[in-house]
């Protein structure tokens, strides 16, 4: 049980952790599900209080500018399953590579050796998304398939012709 001291000590370090979280809030780059407001929500969980206490709390003190309700209770949810942890994990099924120059080169090498290579086996080889692949292709290396080769989409029909033999 928590004496008259230590009680009075947990609502002066939650009226300072909201008033930094307010302080911290500029203009349009209010994110709510940044670490701040984790932590602070984080808090309070700790201390006992309920998603719907959460809230009120941080409407009273934050105003138009609180979390929903729906991202506290989210949150405490969270916390009750034991994950403590209010940094953002990186998303499943999302990619991880990113398209550098080094990579486009890597797959313009590829089609230059054979063009006739699949997308499929480009991404195979280079462990990268079907979609990644294709963006790259496409976009940066602005090449289309023609009966089953890889040419570029700026020629016209004579170089085509040329370019197929």
């Amino acid at each position: 049980m928590v004496g008259k001291r230590g009680l009075f000590t947990c609502r002066i370090a939650s009226i300072y952790l909201l008033q930094r979280l307010k302080e911290s809030m500029s203009g349009d780059t209010r994110d709510f599900l940044n670490i701040k407001t984790q932590a602070v929500i984080k808090f309070f969980f700790l201390q006992g209080k309920a998603p719907k206490k959460i809230h009120t709390i941080l409407k009273e003190t934050l105003g138009e500018h609180a979390p929903s309700y729906a991202t506290v209770k989210k949150l405490v949810a969270q916390f009750k399953r034991g994950d403590f942890s209010i940094c953002d994990a990186p998303c499943p099924g999302w990619p991880n590579t990113v398209t550098t120059q080094e990579i486009i080169d890597h797959i313009h090498e590829l089609i230059f050796e054979d063009c006739q290579i699949s997308d499929k086996s480009i991404y195979e080889q280079m462990g990268i998304s079907r979609e990644g692949v294709g963006s790259i292709i496409h976009e940066h290396l602005d090449l289309r398939k023609l009966y089953a080769k890889w040419i570029p989409k700026c020629l016209n029909a004579d170089e085509k012709c040329q370019w197929h033999q």
